[in-house]
C-alpha cells in the first residue's frame, strides 16, 4: 500500500521539473508507481530530512539549505518528500 498521499502526488506532479528535465509522470498513477519504484519518501520535519540525506551519502546540508536540493520537495502542510531517483 502507497504512503504517498493524493496531494503528494498531485504537488509531484506538477513539480516534477525540479529535479527532471522531462516529465516522468502525467497521471496520479503514474506518480505514485514512479515514486514508489524510485523508494522516494515522506517526511515530517526538516530534521528527518536532512538526517535521511546525511545517511543516504549526500552531502551534509544545513536545514536552511534544504531549498536548494533538488531531490527535497517541500510538500504543503510542512512535510517534505525527497526522490533519490
Amino acid at each position: 500500500m502507497s504512503t504517498f498521499q493524493k496531494e503528494h502526488l498531485v504537488y509531484f506532479l506538477e513539480h516534477q521539473d525540479q529535479l527532471f528535465d522531462e516529465p516522468v509522470a502525467e497521471t496520479i498513477a503514474e506518480a505514485e508507481e514512479f515514486l514508489e519504484e524510485c523508494y522516494a519518501e515522506i517526511f515530517d520535519s526538516a530534521d528527518d530530512v536532512v538526517e535521511y540525506l546525511e545517511e543516504n551519502g549526500m552531502d551534509a546540508y544545513d536545514i536552511d539549505e534544504l531549498d536548494s536540493v533538488a531531490e527535497v520537495f517541500k510538500l504543503p502542510r510542512g512535510k517534505y518528500l525527497v526522490v533519490l531517483a
